[in-house]
């Protein structure tokens, strides 16, 4: 991933995807024809593969593109890939990953490519990489450089046991005695060993070191398959919902559960891959395959999946299907307590037997609308998690007798509307909704309520979007209101959404999401006034555009990201007055054309990443001395799709400005514009060089 983005020559598109041993071939080529062509991406959610590869092929055939194929474990998956990667006398590039030589040898024969297998660290590298992830720095104390030798020595430069031991070395004492102690731990004959049996012998250390509740929160990641992207929030919940964090305060249990990501990261037993705007909070995250190979063994012998013969926990992956996965003996399901289906397909029992898992907590399955497993959900009493992927309409009307139920994820459903009798759930936590399901009546009975997204306003009562503004403790809130000129937007029911956003606002919400009325000038103004008083607000993201920055906005001092749409420049001392803003997403509509955006050196002292679009005409940038002197992140995407009219002077002024800037992206949507796009390529690439930090270039077309 590092070396994808570090690589800053030219190429028309770029995309990378990681393989694994049981490959989706048709899932990567649409994850490949994604980060080429988003567009076409949108209509090939029911293409075969048939379809994908020509059309990854008609999109890179004119093009210089670089294309990265992590992981790939045998030659049948090769030869399904390349056949939608054209060669081309672009000077494309394709790079490939893989441990097997043979697999290697297909990817060169193909392409007449080089092979590169990587060898151990040096001593040197080795020493560099352990003390970076002990001591935050290659500095060493001396009184350490013995015993960092010796262990050093037993992990042969493998870069993963390094890491992997100095995570383990992180949480004890810096002194000889503590040091040797782990040494002599590591068994002599680790030398001998294969690069895999060291490996194993170290995460089995590393493992066998961590406190009990830390052990079964690891272990609980093996019902994950191989390279998934992991939602922190997503993990921590089914923590909680199985019963792995102890407590009774479920808002202390979900801080304990960020507390033991942290320390399963700082042990590098979990890997961030994606880190927010305040460098700290973990977006996304994944578990390295080796470790996951390992606790998927550890879980299958600690009877933590599987207790005689009768499952605890379910995954089922790629390639099940009607009893494949589990033996005849193994059908009772009465003693299980999670099941996760990561692929479509049917469950291995029939529906009538799906009814007897009545201690089931967790349920994460993707469905056909046809299948009849849903009607069953309101017979597992015990149920804390539900989650379902898929194309349903309808949840059965019995599902309000889930009372343990914490979390319920429809997202990804085709839910047109929710049962009447949701509001009994008095436990519920996070209600997570496709978007425009209208507010159900009675809202106002689910005081547990956290996190709502996507409902829609615009088609509830007005007792219901009063009772909205009764949720006391509701944190994150998605919604779309009526505009001024809907049916339903009489003045009863406009004032009743402003009240109950404005209470919200006020008392607990942390994070606002708007589409619609309520996030027009008018209607934001209304909302904000009405407060009164400084909001725990932190995250806002308006979609509806302004003529002009609000000014009411300066009012939300605890803002720490904002995404925010304006008709044209001028108003961002406003924003720049924030005092806690970390991230900052401005569009701009501006159909007047040699128009700057000025930031000056005062304002934004803690922004560390700046995401800028223009609409229709290009809006430039000019950045002062010492404007944003955090900002790390810079991204800028341009859809000039008639017109691209540089501004003149140059697109960006004073980039050198940004002391602590690290990457830049560029993208950008201009038809026909071949040689404004060359020279603005040009202009960000001499900056990039120039730059006294040379900050990483990605540029996007």
């Amino acid at each position: 991933m590092e070396v994808y983005h570090k690589i800053d020559e030219s190429f028309d598109c770029r995309a990378m995807v990681s393989v694994s041993r049981t490959p989706d071939i048709k899932k990567l080529l649409r994850d490949l024809l994604f980060q080429i062509n988003k567009s076409e991406h949108e209509m090939s959610k029911e293409w075969e593969m048939e379809q994908l590869i020509p059309t990854l092929r008609d999109n890179l055939k004119d093009k210089r593109y670089f294309v990265i194929i992590d992981d790939i474990w045998s030659t049948d998956a090769w030869k399904q890939l390349k056949s939608a990667l054209p060669a081309n006398d672009n000077k494309s590039r394709i790079i490939t990953t893989t441990r097997i030589r043979d697999v290697a040898k297909s990817c060169c024969h193909d392409f007449v490519g080089h092979m590169y297998e990587a060898m151990p660290l040096s001593e040197e590298n080795s020493f560099k990489l352990f003390f970076r992830r002990v001591f935050s720095s290659e500095d060493c104390p001396k009184h350490l450089m013995e015993a960092a030798s010796v262990i050093l020595k037993k992990c042969g430069g493998l870069p993963l046991a390094i890491i992997s031991i100095a995570g383990l070395l992180s949480n004890k004492s810096p002194t000889v005695e503590a040091w040797t102690k782990i040494n002599n731990s590591i068994s002599s004959m680790i030398e001998k060993d294969s690069p895999v049996d060291k490996m194993k012998r170290i995460l089995f250390l590393s493992y066998f070191d961590l406190p009990q509740h830390l052990k079964t929160c690891l272990l609980y990641l093996s019902v994950f398959p191989e390279d998934s992207k992991i939602d922190p929030r997503r993990l921590i919940r089914l923590w909680v919902a199985e019963g792995l964090i102890l407590g009774h305060i479920r808002e202390c249990m979900e801080q304990l559960g960020e507390n033991y990501l942290c320390e399963l990261i700082n042990r590098s037993m979990i890997q961030p891959i994606k880190i927010g705007a305040d460098g700290t909070t973990v977006k996304i995250c994944r578990i390295h395959d080796v470790v996951l190979d390992f606790i998927v063994l550890q879980a299958k012998e600690e009877n933590f999946v599987t207790i005689s013969n009768k499952f605890r926990r379910l995954s089922l992956q790629s390639g099940f299907s009607e009893g494949s996965e589990m033996p005849k003996a193994s059908k009772d399901l009465s003693h299980l307590r999670s099941l996760h289906m990561f692929e479509y397909g049917s469950l291995p029992v029939v529906p009538s037997e799906f009814a007897k898992c009545r201690v089931l907590r967790v349920l994460d399955i993707k469905v056909h609308p046809e299948e009849n497993y849903i009607k069953h959900v309101g017979h597992f009493c015990e149920l804390r998690y539900l989650r379902i992927v898929g194309g349903i309409r309808e949840l059965p009307e019995h599902i309000g007798k889930l009372q343990h139920l914490q979390t319920l994820h429809l997202e990804e459903t085709r839910i047109e509307k929710l049962p009447a009798s949701i509001v009994q759930l008095q436990k519920l936590v996070h209600l997570l909704i496709p978007f425009g399901v209208p507010l159900p009546d009675g809202i106002g009975n689910l005081q547990a309520l956290e996190v709502l997204s996507n409902i829609d306003l615009d088609r509830a009562s007005v007792k219901s979007v009063y009772g909205l503004g009764e949720l006391s403790k509701l944190r994150e809130v998605g919604i779309w209101s009526p505009k001024p000129d809907n049916d339903n937007s009489g003045e009863d029911h406009r004032t009743a959404c402003i009240s109950s956003v404005s209470k919200l606002v006020k008392f607990s919400l942390q994070s606002l999401r708007v589409e619609g009325g309520l996030s027009s000038s008018d209607g934001i103004a209304s909302w904000m006034t009405s407060c009164g008083f400084i909001s725990p607000l932190r995250r806002l993201i308006l979609y509806d555009e302004f003529p002009t920055i609000p000014s009411q906005i300066a009012s939300f001092v605890n803002l720490t990201r904002l995404r925010i749409t304006v008709g044209g420049v001028g108003g961002l001392e406003i924003l720049a007055s924030l005092p806690m803003l970390q991230s900052l997403t401005l569009d701009t509509n501006s159909g007047i054309p040699n128009l700057r955006q000025v930031i000056s050196g005062e304002g934004f002292q803690n922004l560390r990443k700046f995401y800028f679009q223009s609409w229709y005409s290009v809006v430039g940038l000019m950045f002062e001395p010492g404007a944003m002197p955090k900002l790390q992140r810079l991204k800028i995407f341009l859809y000039a799709r008639w017109q691209l009219v540089v501004v003149q002077g140059g697109l960006v002024v004073g980039l050198n400005h940004l002391s602590a800037l690290k990457s830049i992206a560029l993208g950008l949507d201009c038809n026909g514009a071949v040689a404004d796009m060359e020279s603005l390529e040009d202009e960000f690439r001499a900056a990039a060089v120039s730059h006294p930090n040379h900050p990483t270039l990605e540029i996007r077309k």
